[in-house]
C-alpha cells in the first residue's frame, strides 16, 4: 500500500481545504512534515486513520469520547457546522499483480441536533493520466456503492486495524512496546495478520465449519438442542468477555492517569524538598553520630600529642644528639682498647731481641698515638652508655605516633567534611507547612492508584475466568460435534468429506506451526539486527528470542543472562520498540507505509543520528515523518535530505488558531522560519 494524497477540509485546526501530496520518489521514501507542538501533526495521523476506519479508528484526540462527539469537535471552530468537515485519503494497492487506486472520502456535518456522516469510496480512478492541457488531473474514478457500504470489512483485507497500529504510531508512546506483555500482543497480531499465519488458521476454521455442516445434516433433535444451547452459551460468554475487556481498558486508562498525577505530585514534592523533609530525622541522627566521631578523632589527636610526638619538631637536634652519642661511644671504646694495647705492646717488646725492639717500639707507639687521637672529642656531653638504645626506642615511638597522627588527621578532615555536608542538607530541609499539603495529596493519590490497580487486577482475573469458561464451552461443543459425527454420519460422501477435512486440518496445523516457527526465526534475526543497527552500546544485547507460544520477547547479554527491559534507559526502550516494528516490516517485505509522529523523543544525539541514517530511509517504501524543529533539526535534516521526497511545514496562526500546509521545511526555501 502507498499513500498518495491526504486532503483535509475544515478538519481540526486546518481551516479551509488543505492537501498534502504523499507520493514517494525513487530511492526517496520519506515525506517530512514539520510542525511545532499543537500545530496539528497528530491531527494528520488521526485523519488518515479516521478516513480508513471511521468509528473504529484509534485517534489520539478521541480518548473515551463517543464517536459522534469526536466528529462534532473535529469540525474547525470557525467553520459552519452545517457544512461540516471531510477527510479524503487517496492510496494505491497492488492485488493480483495489478495496481488499484482508491479514494476514500469521509465527510460529516450537523443537521439540527443530529450529525450525519457519509462515506464514499472511489476505485480505479484515472490515476496517472493527464488532461488535454498537459497538467496531471485529479482522479475522479468510479463511485462504488457496494464497496462504500461494506468498507469496514474491505479495509480489513487491505490493512487490518491491528496491523495499522504498526504502521501508524506515536513516537512518544512507542516505548510501551518494550513492555513484555504489550510486545507479545503486537508480535502475535503481526505474525498472524501481517505474515499470513492467520490465513492458515482461517483455512482450518473453514474446514471445521465444513465438517460441522456435514455433521448437522442428519443429527437428531436432542443433539441439536445440546449443540444450540452450548453455542448460545458460548456467544453469551463471548459478549461478556468483550464487555469486561472494554471495562478493563477503561480501568487501565484510569490507572495510567492516576499514575501520571502521582508522578506530578512526586515531582512537586521533590521540588519543594520533600525528600529532605522525610529524611530530616535520619539526617539529624547521622549528624549526631558524625559529630561524635569527629570529637573522638580530635580527642585521640590530643592524646597522641600529649606523648613524645612534639619532639618531631626537634628532628634535627635529635639527629645531632644521636651523632654525638655515637662519637662518645666510639671514643669510650677506643680508650678501653688503648689500655689493653699498652700491656700487649710491653709483653711483645719483652719477647723481642734488643736489636729489633727500637723499630717495633716506634711502630707500636705510632699505632697507639693514632688510636689516642680518636678518643679526643671537641665536645663531650658525657652521655650515658645506653644513649643510642634510648634514642632508637624514641625514634620507634615517634614513627608510630606520626603514623597514628596522620591517620587521625585524615579521619578528622573526612569527618568534618561529612559534617559540613550534613549541615548543608539540614539547612535545606523545608518547613513542615511548605510540604504538608503536597505530602497529604501524595498519600491520597497513592491510595487512589492502589484502588484503581486493585480494580484492574480484579478485572484481569474476571477476564481470565471468562476466557477459561469460553475454552471449556468450546471444548465441550467440539466433543458434542464429535459425538454427533460418530453416531450420525452415515453417507459415504459425508464420511469422505470429514476424513479428508481432518487430514487437511492436520496438515494445515503442521504447516501453520512450521510457518509460525519460520516467521518467528526470521523476526528474531530482523529485530536483533535492527536493534544493533540503532543502538549506541553495541555490546549491550547479544541475543534476542521470541517464544512461539506466548510471543514474549527476551533479551540476553554477552554471558547469555536475560536482560530485564526495566534496566534499559527510556531511549533504549524506545529503540527496542522501533526495532520491533522495523523487524516486523522487514519480514513483511516493507509493503506498508510507516507514519511516525514525534519520531525522536527521549533519544540522545547519537541515537537520533542512527535513526536518521539507518532507520528512516529503510523503514518502508514510504515513510511519513511528523516532526518538530527540535527533533529533525537543521543538522539532522542535512543527513536525511538525500532520502526525502517531499517536505511540508504546518504553519499555525496563533491569533486565528488555524493551521495551513506550506511546502518546504524549516531552513529550506518557502518554509516559515523558527523563531
Amino acid at each position: 500500500m502507498l499513500l498518495r494524497k491526504l486532503t483535509l477540509e475544515e478538519f481540526g485546526a486546518y481551516r479551509g481545504r488543505q492537501s498534502l501530496d504523499l507520493t514517494p520518489r525513487k530511492k526517496k521514501p520519506i515525506v517530512l512534515i514539520g510542525g511545532l507542538n499543537g500545530c496539528g501533526k497528530t491531527t494528520l495521523l488521526d485523519a488518515i486513520q479516521l478516513a480508513l476506519y471511521g468509528p473504529r479508528a484509534r485517534c489520539s484526540g478521541r480518548g473515551s469520547k463517543p464517536y459522534e462527539m469526536f466528529l462534532r469537535e473535529s469540525i474547525n471552530r470557525q467553520a459552519d457546522p452545517s457544512r461540516g468537515s471531510s477527510v479524503t485519503l487517496e492510496f494505491t494497492v497492488v492485488m493480483d499483480g495489478r495496481e488499484h487506486y482508491y479514494r476514500v472520502v469521509r465527510s460529516w456535518h450537523t443537521s439540527g441536533k443530529s450529525l450525519k456522516e457519509f462515506l464514499n469510496v472511489y476505485v480505479d480512478e484515472e490515476y496517472g493520466e493527464k488532461s488535454r492541457s498537459g497538467r496531471r488531473v485529479t482522479p475522479q474514478g468510479k463511485f462504488n456503492r457496494l464497496l462504500s457500504e461494506g468498507w469496514a470489512d474491505h479495509v480489513e483485507d487491505l490493512l487490518p486495524l491491528e496491523i495499522a497500529s504498526l504502521s501508524f504510531f506515536d513516537g512518544e508512546k512507542i516505548e510501551s512496546l518494550a513492555d513484555p506483555e504489550r510486545a507479545a500482543s503486537v508480535i502475535e497480531s503481526a505474525v498472524h495478520s501481517l505474515l499470513g499465519v492467520s490465513t492458515v488458521q482461517q483455512l482450518r476454521t473453514d474446514l471445521l465449519a465444513l465438517q460441522r455442516r456435514q455433521k448437522l445434516s442428519d443429527e437428531d433433535q436432542h443433539l441439536m438442542d445440546v449443540i444450540h444451547a452450548q453455542e448460545q452459551e458460548r456467544e453469551t460468554v463471548q459478549k461478556e468477555v468483550e464487555v469486561v475487556h472494554q471495562d478493563l481498558a477503561h480501568r487501565r486508562s484510569d490507572l495510567a492517569k492516576a499514575k501520571r498525577k502521582l508522578e506530578t505530585l512526586e515531582r512537586a514534592f521533590e521540588k519543594e524538598g520533600g525528600g529532605l523533609f522525610e529524611r530530616r530525622v535520619e539526617l539529624e541522627t547521622e549528624r549526631k553520630q558524625v559529630a561524635g566521631q569527629l570529637a573522638e578523632a580530635r580527642a585521640a589527636l590530643v592524646q597522641v600529642a600529649a606523648g613524645p610526638l612534639p619532639l618531631l619538631m626537634l628532628d634535627a637536634q635529635i639527629k645531632d644528639v644521636r651523632k654525638q652519642a655515637e662519637q662518645e661511644q666510639a671514643a669510650a671504646e677506643a680508650g678501653q682498647v688503648l689500655d689493653v694495647l699498652a700491656e700487649r705492646d710491653q709483653w711483645l717488646l719483652d719477647l723481642l731481641p734488643e736489636a729489633a725492639r727500637a723499630t717495633v717500639l716506634e711502630e707500636l707507639e705510632a699505632d697507639r698515638t693514632r688510636r689516642a687521637q680518636a678518643t679526643a672529642l671537641p665536645v663531650d656531653f658525657d652521655l650515658p652508655h645506653d644513649a643510642l638504645a634510648q634514642l632508637s626506642i624514641l625514634n620507634e615511638g615517634l614513627d608510630r605516633d606520626r603514623a597514628r597522627a596522620t591517620e587521625l588527621l585524615a579521619l578528622a578532615a573526612t569527618t568534618a567534611e561529612h559534617l559540613d555536608e550534613l549541615d548543608r542538607q539540614l539547612a535545606g530541609v523545608p518547613e513542615k507547612s511548605k510540604v504538608e499539603a503536597i505530602q497529604t495529596a501524595r498519600a491520597e493519590q497513592l491510595k487512589e492508584v492502589a484502588r484503581v490497580q486493585a480494580e484492574c487486577d480484579r478485572g484481569s482475573q474476571r477476564l481470565e475466568e471468562l476466557k477459561r469458561r469460553r475454552e471449556d464451552i468450546t471444548a465441550s461443543l467440539k466433543r458434542a460435534h464429535n459425538d454427533f459425527v460418530r453416531t450420525k454420519v452415515k453417507a459415504e460422501e459425508v464420511e469422505r468429506i470429514i476424513k479428508y477435512s481432518e487430514k487437511a486440518r492436520a496438515t494445515l496445523d503442521r504447516f501453520g506451526g512450521a510457518l509460525l516457527q519460520r516467521h518467528i526465526s526470521r523476526l528474531e534475526v530482523a529485530v536483533l539486527q535492527s536493534f544493533k543497527e540503532l543502538m549506541r552500546k553495541q555490546g549491550l544485547v547479544k541475543d534476542l528470542r521470541i517464544d512461539t507460544d506466548k510471543f514474549t520477547l527476551t533479551l540476553s547479554d554477552e554471558e547469555g543472562e536475560p536482560i530485564d527491559p526495566g534496566r534499559l534507559s527510556a531511549g533504549e526502550r524506545q529503540l527496542l520498540a522501533v526495532s520491533l516494528l522495523w523487524g516486523l516490516m522487514k519480514v513483511a517485505g516493507n509493503r506498508l507505509p510507516s507514519v511516525i509522529d514525534t519520531p525522536l523523543g527521549r533519544l540522545d544525539s547519537k541515537h537520533r543520528e542512527h535513526l536518521v541514517d539507518r532507520y528512516f530511509p529503510n523503514a518502508s517504501e514510504q515513510v511519513l515523518l511528523l516532526s518538530t524543529d527540535e527533533e529533525i533539526d537543521e543538522y539532522l535534516l542535512g543527513r536525511l535530505k538525500k532520502s526525502v521526497a517531499r517536505m511540508y511545514t504546518l504553519a499555525h496562526d496563533d491569533k486565528e488558531f488555524t493551521t495551513r500546509v506550506v511546502e518546504g521545511y524549516w531552513w529550506t526555501t518557502g518554509a516559515p522560519h523558527v523563531a
